[in-house]
């Protein structure tokens, strides 16, 4: 037994008053006339006897009565030594992502937990409660009641490790108390599972399972095919639930019905449908599916913009029919020039400059080159095989390259090393191949570099890249190399080309960094701003003479289609599609992973841990105690002679 106020138990000691009393007697006999003396000596032993038991059984009953009455106020009372002597700490991560709105047993799964935290956790309890979305530090259920019931759900997804970490900053520093990290989730197989005990607190699971895992989400589109005169988009529909017959995919322009099909769904599979829709029109695109599970990924926003081609400038003293096959009209506006014919003019109105085997670089160039790279331009530079190094070299030196120099009795190179990890060969191949027909080089010059896109199998740098400049270390004309007839020249110098200005995809993913340009030219303190309905905030933006590079990440935070304005000038609009990794309903087996931390509903584990951290008062007893022992006093006096 303990005491939750043990200085009241020096109360003890005013026991010792009634004891003293008794002893010392202090209450007289009253006198009383007798006519006989005889008699007076029976009267005399027989009061004395019976006195002296009345005296004992009223001091025990007081003494007991004001004992009781002193343990009362200590307030005694039985539980764990360790629950008790320390102080306890709860925090809660309560997950509202999209995978939380499956139907359980008792309705979607993050409503039913809310109200089961609202119906067990102790009104005025403190506790630290976080979403992937809100924090509710030092607080209690009472004060945040509106908030929780009003959570809404969010694409923002924690990973586990990430979870516990949040949660362990909620802790205090205290060493001696009982903390507990309570994770509610339905687990899904997509977050990260591997977790590290921490012996500063404690964690339990509790898992919520849906009923069932029938799910049909609109994954993703792309276009198929293109020509003149119509684009096929394909959309991909994924199942991860019963086989689903005659789906119907709806497609809209700016809200209107203009296509329709349906698709049937094999369990566990994806399924792609297609709809063809006029070249070179403005669509603001939507594809809608009707599906009685998750709601977010029912649609799929896509917009194609009024169609934008990248000004590439040659800049040649070599052959330049390759360049002219790689930057074809349907994407690019290629203007040609030898370097004696060059208009400088043209030079700021471009993305991309390739300079092809040039043998000097005219100091006027030079200065329009530094110009256009200042401004975000992207570059390209080829160099001739009698080259004035001096005039490279410089343009080198301004683009934070190293020199060129010289290699005497150079012999032939293959092109051998690939650096399949550079953005240039994104999803160009599907893996690291070893059995590559390499192209070869018989003069080059050496740089000094550690970053290279292609080295030769002497491991010296053929392509450099840095901040959009692009530097090769030979001249690729036929009669130098046969790199021009490599498959490695298409998607290098393609990629280079589309990188110099990042129009916008058919949508991007929310929560995702994203970058794209849009071709426009501000004023100045002008900036561009991103806008659906009532919503609207200024992306962060770098602007240069003829584009302004945009990027997202943190906003916007709803699916749709937005406009890039300007003022109050429309430029273009760009879609955002919240991210499907969650419309896999697959899950993590909590149970077997962690058996001794995992449970199935908020209000058992709650009611369990409520027992486990209970305390058994015991301060109504004895003052039930101390009333019983008053009663027996009062009967004492009354009935006992």
């Amino acid at each position: 037994m303990q005491f939750k106020y043990p200085e009241v138990l020096y109360a003890l000691f005013l026991l010792l008053i009634p004891i003293l009393v008794h002893l010392f007697q202090l209450r007289r006999f009253e006198k009383t006339a007798f006519t006989n003396v005889k008699f007076l000596q029976n009267v005399i032993l027989q009061t004395r006897k019976s006195s002296q038991l009345k005296k004992w059984l009223i001091l025990c009953t007081r003494l007991l009565a004001l004992a009781a009455l002193v343990f009362a106020f200590a307030q005694p009372y039985f539980a764990n030594r360790d629950i008790v002597k320390t102080e306890k700490e709860t925090v809660i991560y309560l997950d509202n992502s999209f995978s939380m709105e499956t139907k359980g047993e008792k309705g979607a799964l993050l409503k039913r937990a809310v109200q089961e935290l609202l119906n067990t956790v102790p009104e005025n309890e403190e506790i630290s409660i976080f979403t992937n979305t809100e924090t509710f530090k030092n607080t209690t259920i009472k004060s945040i009641r509106n908030e929780l019931l009003q959570l809404e759900y969010s694409h923002q997804q924690e990973a586990i490790p990430s979870v516990i970490l949040k949660g362990r900053k909620l802790f205090s520093k205290q060493k001696n108390s009982v903390k507990n990290l309570i994770l509610i989730s339905d687990f899904q197989q997509n977050e990260q599972l591997s977790v590290r005990n921490d012996s500063t607190f404690t964690t339990n699971y509790i898992q919520l399972k849906p009923a069932n895992a029938n799910n049909i989400a609109l994954d993703s589109l792309y276009i198929a095919e293109q020509d003149a005169n119509a684009v096929k988009i394909a959309v991909i529909l994924k199942n991860s639930g019963i086989p689903v017959q005659d789906v119907p995919v709806s497609l809209y322009d700016g809200g209107s019905l203009i296509a329709k099909s349906s698709v049937d769904l094999d369990t566990q599979n994806t399924s792609e449908v297609s709809f063809s829709i006029p070249s070179n029109k403005v669509i603001q695109g939507e594809i809608r599916i009707d599906d009685n599970s998750l709601q977010f990924d029912n649609k799929l926003f896509f917009n194609i913009n009024a169609p934008q081609k990248i000004n590439v400038l040659a800049i040649n003293e070599a052959d330049d029919a390759f360049l002219k096959k790689l930057y074809t009209d349907d994407e690019f506006k290629l203007i040609s020039s030898p370097l004696n014919q060059l208009n400088y003019n043209e030079i700021a109105t471009q993305q991309l400059i390739v300079l092809n085997e040039l043998k000097t670089i005219p100091n006027p160039l030079l200065t329009a080159l530094k110009s256009f790279k200042q401004n975000g331009g992207s570059l390209v530079i080829i160099p001739a095989k009698e080259s004035n190094l001096q005039s490279y070299n410089d343009l080198l030196k301004t683009n934070n390259f190293s020199s060129f120099q010289q290699v005497p009795n150079a012999t032939e190179k293959k092109i051998t090393k690939i650096n399949f990890s550079h953005p240039l060969f994104t999803n160009v191949f599907e893996k690291q191949v070893t059995n590559f027909q390499y192209p070869k080089v018989n003069d080059y010059y050496s740089i000094g570099s550690t970053a290279a896109v292609l080295r030769l199998e002497n491991n010296l740098p053929f392509l450099l890249a840095n901040n959009e400049t692009y530097v090769f270390t030979a001249p690729i004309n036929n009669e130098n190399s046969n790199f021009k007839n490599s498959p490695l020249i298409v998607p290098i110098l393609y990629n280079i080309g589309k990188n110099s200005l990042q129009l916008t995809n058919l949508y991007y993913t929310l929560g995702k960094e994203n970058t794209f340009d849009v071709q426009t030219s501000l004023g100045q303190d002008a900036v561009l701003s991103i806008a659906k309905a009532d919503e609207e905030f200024i992306p962060l933006q770098q602007t240069n003479n003829n584009k302004v590079r945009l990027t997202t990440d943190e906003f916007p935070s709803e699916a749709g289609i937005y406009s890039i304005k300007n003022q109050d000038t429309e430029l273009q609009q760009i879609s955002y599609n919240f991210d499907r990794k969650e419309s896999t309903l697959q899950y993590h087996n909590m149970a077997q992973s962690y058996p001794n931390q995992t449970h199935t509903t908020v209000a058992q584990f709650f009611e369990d841990l409520k027992n486990e951290q209970s305390v058994a008062s015991l301060w109504k007893w004895f003052v039930i105690f101390a009333l019983l022992f008053l009663c027996i006093e009062i009967l004492i006096l009354k009935f006992v002679k």
